[in-house]
Order: C-alpha cells, then structure tokens, then sequence
C-alpha cells in the first residue's frame, strides 16, 4: 500500500490513557517515530478534555490525576478545564518529545501478515506488532430512542454539544440522565431557565461520607468484572453513586433536583407518562452518557456474545496483540494512569516472545 510504515506499537488516541501508555513506552525505551507512534484525531492537544464547555471550571472536576511523570499543579480552580488541561497534555507531549500525530483518523485495524496489524488511517497505513487503543468515549454519545422523538419541536441535545447555562435562558428544560453531567447541567441551568425537569431511568444514589481507597477499589472491581466476562463496560460512577457535595445537597433542598421517573413517550411539545402525566418542553438534554469509541476494531473480531470486548488486566483476551486502556475499569484518570503502565508491561513480554498469560 502506499505511505505504508512499520513500528513496534501504534497507540490509537492521546488523551489521558494514550499519553500515559505512550510515556511508558518512551520510559522503557521505545523510541517516538521509529518504535512506536501516537495517532490522535483531535484538532490538538487536551483529549475529549478540550471539547469540555466553559463552565465546567478545574475547580468542579472530581478527582483528575495527574499524568506519569509530571504533576499537575497550582492550576487555577475558576478556569474552564478545557483550557487548564488542554494546556497541562501540550506541555507533557512537548516535555516527554511524545511527537502525536493529529490530526488523524484511525479507520481501520485488520490483520496484517506474519501476524502483524494493520492499521488504516486518513494518513496513510501503518503495520504493528500490538496497539494501545486509548480511543475513550466521547466521540460515541449515547441517544436513548424513544416513541414519537421524531415529532418533537423543540431541541434535542447531548451533554457532548452542551453550550453552557446561558443557552437555556428562558426556557423549558427537560434533563435526561442521573450521573454527573446530568446533575451539573441542572445546577447550572435552573437559575435560567423557565423550569427544569429531571428524569431518570433509576433513582439516584448519593453517595454519603468520603469516596476513600479502599470503596474505589471495589467500585472499580466491579466495573472490571462486567469487561472479564465480555460485557459492555459501565461507568465506574454508575456503581459508586454520586458525591453528596454541597452544591448537590443545595440542588436537593431547593427541588431542583427533583427526580422523576423517565417519562414513556415524546411528544410534539413536551414529554408524557401513561398515567397522564405531561410536561412542556422547549429543550431535551440528554446526560445519557456514552459507550466506548472501539468500532474501527471491527474487524478483529473482539466482541463478545454480551456486546462487550472481553479483556484481562488491559489485554483483549481474543488477541493479545491488542490492549485497551481507558476503558471499563480504566476509564478514570487514576486507572487510565495504571493502565497505560500495565499495557506497556505486557507488551514488552510479548515483542519479546514470551507466553502470554491464559485467561481463565
């Protein structure tokens, strides 16, 4: 093929599990550019931080970790964290010379020969002997269907096309969805609009007393069990609850976080319950979450019979070529972090033709 190259490891994405994987790499003694390459379809530096709306500040980010290697400090609690992390990963790259391409499109990962992969991209092919694959969620949102959608004539949105508050001035705003998006966009919006409504498909859970080690430890045990047995991952917050911070506990006193159960129809002007029920609606916002951008591996075959990849520590079990980090259990910053130092671990032991662990 044309502008075909060849490298040991191609790490697929560059947010926080790529860039992690990849200073692994550079750390034990890959080389950028002729050892491995960092392919990211993103315009520039940040990940999915960088598509992050303004009013989500550094200060109301829960728990972000810093990168291998390099702290992230003394940053300004009342910036968008856009900014604050899109500028923390450029100078990571520049520091650790991680040289990503971007932007570029992974399209395709197929079987190569003398059991190599191909990697197919808007930039050419590359052949590799295993890939990270740190593509996250973001460029996959989820939108729930649901009867008459198609007749609303108001807006639809997804948290990943939030605006901001001020875009909902005035207006009447139905929120779907019960994790931590869902419950910043109400916080920010009700003080705006004309009327908020909050659905859920299950009730909330708020999680009282600390998050310490030992209850993320478990939460996240429970995450990697769902991806051990091939089914698709959940968000590590799905099983934890969500923080009772003081903002939540204010939203909770004051009805704004009102929950409702998930209506069962969408009409032309609102939402509906079979018992009656109707709300008016200029805008839906679904805080509905998102799944695991991994489709451009298709042709490996790694899914499941349950629809998820089934992967060991970060390696999909049906091809120990390729690993996946940020995802299920990894997806936070912290297991992102652990994650990429683990995928490089496992590597190494198989560019060096040593047995790969059996799963059970």
């Amino acid at each position: 093929m044309n502008n075909m190259r060849e490298v040991d490891v191609v790490v697929v994405g560059a947010g926080q599990a790529g860039l992690a994987g990849a200073h692994h790499l550079r750390r034990t003694g890959f080389r950028p550019d002729r050892d491995f390459v960092v392919l990211d379809h993103s315009p520039g530096p940040g990940g999915a931080w960088q598509f992050r709306w303004p009013s989500l500040t550094y200060g109301k980010v829960h728990g972000m970790h810093s990168l291998p290697g390099m702290e992230l400090t003394d940053a300004d609690p009342a910036r968008p964290s856009s900014q604050v992390v899109t500028e923390y990963f450029a100078t990571y790259e520049r520091t650790f010379d991680l040289r990503v391409r971007r932007p570029v499109d992974v399209r395709a990962v197929r079987e190569a020969d003398e059991g190599r992969l191909l990697v197919e991209t808007s930039d050419g092919n590359w052949v590799t002997r295993a890939l990270i694959n740190a593509t996250g969620t973001w460029d996959r949102p989820f939108w729930p269907r649901y009867p008459g959608q198609e007749t609303f004539r108001g807006r639809q949105l997804h948290t990943a096309q939030y605006p901001g508050p001020e875009a909902f001035a005035g207006q009447r705003v139905v929120v779907v969805g019960g994790g931590a998006s869902g419950t910043q966009h109400l916080l920010e919006i009700a003080p705006l609009a004309a009327s908020t409504t909050w659905v859920t498909r299950r009730p909330p859970v708020f999680l009282e007393g600390p998050f310490d080690e030992e209850a993320g430890r478990a939460a996240v045990a429970l995450v990697e069990e769902r991806v051990r047995q091939g089914l698709p991952p959940r968000s590590v917050v799905s099983v934890t609850g969500l923080p009772l911070t003081d903002a939540i506990r204010q939203g909770l006193r004051e009805g704004v976080l009102d929950r409702q159960p998930v209506f069962d129809r969408i009409t032309p002007d609102g939402v509906a319950w079979d018992d009656g029920r109707r709300v008016a609606a200029d805008v839906i916002l679904w805080a509905t979450g998102f799944r695991p951008a991994v489709d451009h591996l298709a042709p490996l075959r790694l899914r499941e019979p349950g629809g998820g990849i089934r992967v060991e520590g970060t390696r999909a079990v049906a091809d120990p070529r390729v690993h996946l980090v940020g995802y299920g259990p990894s997806a936070s910053t912290i297991g992102a972090n652990r994650a990429g130092r683990a995928a490089v671990r496992d590597i190494r032991r198989l560019l060096a033709g040593e047995p790969v662990p059996v799963a059970a």
